[in-house]
């Protein structure tokens, strides 16, 4: 058996089956694609599931992937173990309806023994315990003994999520030798030790099961396969774990090399290693793929990964920063078969950089917390699941980070109150956004439809166009015919309508036929390649196969376009002036304004937004043309086209090309010259994530109205400082200078009038034995003016202690100050300010020489008066 590296296995497997007629796709996201059931994509078969559903037509019926994944469940046990990890790669060989159950068996051990060459006598296979036609194949067809087709239950053998596409499997393990064993005499395939392992699992989707719990055979079976690529390089580079595997060995080793330890000397050391070698190469991936940290969802999984990681690596003595050099070593080991990787390289370290610095700041206070936390537990062992939550929410320790602290000091946390909290934050955010989570395998009204309709969109050229009512939908339920009043979705055999995507909001308009009129309110696409038209029937009845004429507002679509196309200016003059390090990461193209969202790791200054503002309204000026061809995606590079981050894009792209100034990637619509757009204007910029920032913007009419509303505004101005545009600035600086000025004055007279007040205000001071104190009523003052006043009178009293009060319409302020002297005696400003405060349903508190507070009774004032005297002889005494 050669000894093969992981990137030669991957390439081995993929061409293969190039040989057996499929086609090679490219890994999908990490960030599933119209599936709502899946915060991550997890399998080898998951982005596919359109195709086994039926929702969608295959680009092929057979297909090979190696695919991208993530798993978290077994986070708290990466790094205790040698087994575990969280990213890893899928491989895999799909049939849709083609081939079955001989070929997938066959080509299998082909593969197995004669492309890697591997030892058929260590070869063993587990079946399914009904699965007689498998059992056939591998034992007649193939030649496998007997003894060594093993036959296991359903829990082991059979694979099936809830209702709908299931079958039974069937597993190829590898016998790596009794070194790896556990020594029992009846070790066998199943045993938890590592002498067998299984590192290919063939699914026979034969059946459908329905809701009454029968297996209905399939009229066109599919085949579903996965190879663990990490498990499969353990094997045949005869290493014990996945972490000693080249490409994985070689972060580890960096890891090493940066921490100056050695690897398998200290167990503890190990544990942390690993953690931080599987943790990177997850969040590494995960940031190539446009998942950005945050306190939800997928962000979630990768801030709780990459603060896992940067904790471990304070416990290998990781002074600050280092998680962002580590993932130089994992693109370094991959970016071949994942080029994005090298082409994201420095917007992913620094996303990672930005992150971990955040950490820094926030892990000491939260260390800090949790030791408050820990005081408070009053010897129990388990932290309450309220605390958990508040160093996730506030210090953004995510649970597992929480318990791997609480571990090193033999404590535990009450992770069910935790989850509640989890929870219950959860719904909250779910109604915010008003979530309709659906299960991945469930089916859509849509893909109930005949498959054989479809819709062509027409609307790049035209915006109004003939066509025929192909389905209506009503009440999720389709339907042959609608009436006046009711809400409808239609599918049409073609439309002018752009359905939103890209960031692009939907055309609105009418669709009009004999007898009957449609408001169009809304287009998206769904599944099967259709558009759906969600109109409001406003006159007459429209039936299914009415012909009809459709009709885009113009006035809309082309405001809508002007912001698209300026997007696209936007772009370039950003990294114009910003760097190239500058990617789209999202936008809203709306009739009225666009947002634009992009990498930039710092707030822009004033300077830099004047010249990107200037940059855009020069490109406009220059009425460039804008162009747009469709062309193969090799083709598009080769003109040094744009592509979006994170965006899936097929075969035949579309590139926008304005002039020479930028060519991007576009699906959008689109003016036919810059002049179009008018003239562009930026509003805000802001940031909304690590290493995000967005731009709002207005071009057209809303700057036409935009630049009105301003131009309202300064005449407005003039007229109530009776001056004129030219003069207006020079008019509000002389106004300002002269309401400074008056200020000054009204200063001077306050301390005039406070100085000669100063004696009558002490001779009202009393005694308590050797201090002196005085209660005074300071007249609505402010507080500023309170302390000021506060300070003087403890000047002259020397050895006392001053308490103003400043009565309002619901409440009443109250300071307290106290000389040196009066400190030394036993008073405490803050002190007397809580008891004084409390008597008046108040509260307040401060220092011992200065504190303040409020009470909301103004009624209790005089008791308080009275009181005051108690207090201070308490304190004193």
């Amino acid at each position: 058996m050669e000894k093969l590296g992981l990137n030669e296995i991957r390439e081995k497997f993929l061409s293969f089956f190039e040989t057996k007629e499929h086609l090679r796709l490219k890994s999908a996201s990490l960030i599933p694609e119209k599936d709502k059931s899946l915060l991550l994509i997890n399998s080898g078969m998951a982005p596919l599931k359109p195709y086994f559903t039926g929702q969608e037509v295959p680009p092929k019926k057979r297909v090979t992937t190696c695919q991208k994944c993530i798993r978290t469940p077994d986070i708290e046990r990466v790094g205790k173990t040698a087994r575990h990890g969280t990213f890893f790669e899928m491989l895999g060989n799909f049939s849709f309806g083609d081939y079955f159950k001989s070929e997938a068996i066959s080509w299998a051990w082909e593969f197995c023994t004669q492309w890697l060459k591997m030892p058929e006598e260590r070869l063993w296979v587990t079946i399914y315990q009904d699965d007689d036609e498998a059992f056939e194949i591998w034992n007649k067809k193939i030649g496998l003994a007997s003894e060594r087709i093993v036959r296991m239950g359903k829990e082991d053998n059979f694979w099936e999520i809830g209702l709908g596409p299931c079958g039974p499997c069937s597993e190829i393990y590898f016998d790596r030798g009794e070194k790896y064993g556990c020594g029992k005499p009846d070790c066998k395939i199943g045993c938890d030790c590592d002498r067998y392992i299984e590192f290919w699992n063939l699914v026979f989707t034969q059946f459908d099961k329905d809701e009454e719990g029968n297996y209905n055979k399939l009229a066109k079976p599919n085949i579903d396969t996965g190879m663990g690529l990490e498990r499969m390089s353990v094997i045949m580079q005869d290493v014990y774990n996945i972490f000693e595997i080249d490409t994985i060995r070689h972060t580890l080793d960096y890891i090493c090399s940066l921490a100056g330890v050695e690897y398998g000397k200290d167990p503890t050391k190990d544990v942390s290693i690993r953690v931080i070698t599987d943790h990177i190469r997850s969040v590494t991936f995960l940031v190539s793929d446009g998942v950005l940290p945050s306190n939800e969802g997928r962000g979630y999984v990768l801030r709780r990964l990459l603060r896992r990681g940067a904790r471990h690596g304070k416990l290998l003595g990781f002074k600050g920063p280092f998680l962002s050099m580590v993932s130089k070593k994992v693109i370094e080991a991959y970016h071949q078969a994942y080029p994005e990787l090298k082409e994201k390289e420095k917007y992913i370290q620094n996303i990672i950089k930005i992150e971990e610095e955040r950490f820094e700041e926030t892990l000491e206070q939260g260390l800090e917390k949790l030791q408050e936390y820990i005081k408070l537990m009053n010897g129990t062992d388990t932290l309450s699941g309220e605390a958990a939550f508040k160093l996730y929410d506030t210090y953004g320790f995510p649970l597992d980070l929480t318990k791997d602290m609480l571990e090193e000091h033999g404590l535990k946390v009450d992770e069910e109150a935790f989850i509640e909290e989890m929870e219950r934050q959860r719904k909250r955010a779910r109604t915010a956004r008003g979530d309709n989570e659906a299960e991945g395998w469930k089916e859509d009204i849509y893909s109930k439809l005949d498959k054989n309709i479809k819709t062509t969109f027409v609307g790049y050229d035209n915006l109004s166009y003939p066509s025929i009512i192909k389905a209506i939908i009503a009440d999720n339920t389709i339907v042959d015919k609608a009436s006046e009043g009711m809400d409808i979705g239609i599918i049409l055999s073609e439309t002018p309508f752009y359905a939103e995507s890209g960031g692009q909001v939907a055309d609105t308009g009418v669709i009009k036929g004999l007898g009957f009129k449609l408001h169009v309110y809304d287009c998206k696409k769904v599944t099967g390649g259709r558009f759906v038209h969600h109109c409001k029937v406003t006159e007459g009845q429209v039936a299914v196969d009415d012909s009809c004429t459709a009709h885009v507002d113009k006035k809309r679509r082309l405001a809508t376009a002007r912001n698209h196309s300026v997007t696209h200016l936007l772009h370039k003059a950003l990294r114009d002036v910003l760097g190239t390090h500058v990617e789209q990461a999202g936008s809203l193209v709306e009739k009225d304004r666009l947002r634009f969202d992009f990498t930039h790791f710092k707030a822009m200054t004033g300077e830099e937004l004047a010249k990107v503002e200037r940059e855009v309204n020069s490109a406009i000026w220059k009425s460039m043309d804008i162009t747009i061809s469709e062309v193969t995606i090799d083709e598009a590079k080769a003109m040094g086209a744009m592509a979006l981050f994170g965006e899936k894009y097929g075969d035949i792209v579309r590139v926008v090309k304005m002039g020479d100034y930028s060519i991007e990637l576009c699906g959008g619509t689109h003016m036919t010259n810059t002049s179009q757009i008018g003239m562009f204007k930026i509003i805000s910029e802001s940031g909304i994530a690590a290493g995000i920032r967005r731009i709002e913007a207005i071009t057209g009419e809303a700057l036409y109205e935009y630049l009105l509303r301003k131009e309202n505004i300064i005449q407005d101005a003039c007229s109530k400082l009776k001056t004129n545009e030219d003069e207006l600035i020079k008019k509000i600086e002389h106004t300002l200078k002269e309401n400074k000025d008056y200020e000054k004055e009204i200063q001077i007279l306050k301390d005039r009038i406070a100085d000669t007040s100063i004696n009558d205000y002490l001779s009202k001071a009393k005694e308590i034995g050797n201090i002196k104190y005085i209660v005074l009523d300071a007249n609505s003052s402010s507080i500023e003016d309170m302390r000021a006043l506060g300070d003087k009178l403890k000047e002259k009293l020397r050895s006392g202690i001053v308490i103003l009060y400043s009565m309002g319409s619901d409440k009443t302020t109250i300071l307290a100050m106290a000389s040196k002297q009066a400190l030394s005696l036993g008073v405490h400003a803050g002190n007397i300010i809580k008891e004084i405060t409390k008597l008046g349903n108040g509260s307040g508190g401060g220092r011992p020489d200065m504190a303040q507070g409020g009470i909301k009774d103004n009624s209790k004032l005089d008791e308080i008066k009275e009181a005051i005297p108690m207090i201070l002889k308490k304190q004193i005494e």
